[in-house]
């Protein structure tokens, strides 16, 4: 027989696992449309990174790579998206978005999330050679700064990573016929 705080510490736990499992639902969703920006990068022969960043429940940017494209350094997917989001909320604070990308941030990338403010970010893939969000350094939650974000990592991780790999194997052997 449970006691009545064994019961609510139960009670508890179970609303905590139904409330991740709604999360997570969520998560995969907006992480969905992301893989779909990503297959436009894929699609011109980007590197096929994608972002979309959702305000009340409403995706309110997305971006996909362009920098060979577009010639432009700047052209990642998340900065894209930040700067049609910007453009929407007419602000450039956009305290009350999560944003959604297919692969962890670069350093560029991250220094521009927290710039925005941008409170929630969820990331598919890690980039262990040159992610800025927990891989090589954790741009998102520095102390130092005057804003951090909560990371979600790993939602679609597998669909990110194969994309990824696909991609750096075909332009291998593309490479390769070249030669």
């Amino acid at each position: 027989m449970l006691t009545k705080e064994e019961r609510e510490i139960k009670r508890a736990e179970k609303l905590q696992e139904k409330e991740e499992k709604k999360n997570l639902k969520i998560y995969e969703k907006y992480m969905g449309m992301a893989l779909k920006e990503a297959k436009k990068a894929y699609n011109i022969n980007e590197v096929p990174i994608g972002c979309v960043i959702v305000r009340d429940d409403k995706v309110i940017a997305k971006g996909y790579n362009r920098r060979n494209i577009d010639k432009n350094v700047l052209a990642h997917a998340e900065i894209a998206a930040i700067r049609e989001a910007c453009k929407k909320t007419g602000d450039w604070r956009l305290e009350d978005c999560t944003l959604y990308v297919t692969l962890e941030p670069c350093q560029m990338c991250s220094g521009a999330i927290v710039q925005a403010r941008i409170p929630n970010v969820v990331i598919g893939a890690m980039n262990p050679k040159a992610g800025c969000a927990g891989s090589i350094i954790n741009l998102l939650n520095m102390d130092q700064f005057n804003h951090q974000c909560q990371v979600q990592r790993g939602i679609l991780e597998e669909e990110c990573t194969n994309m990824m790999t696909k991609f750096f194997q075909e332009l291998r052997e593309q490479k390769n016929q070249v030669m």
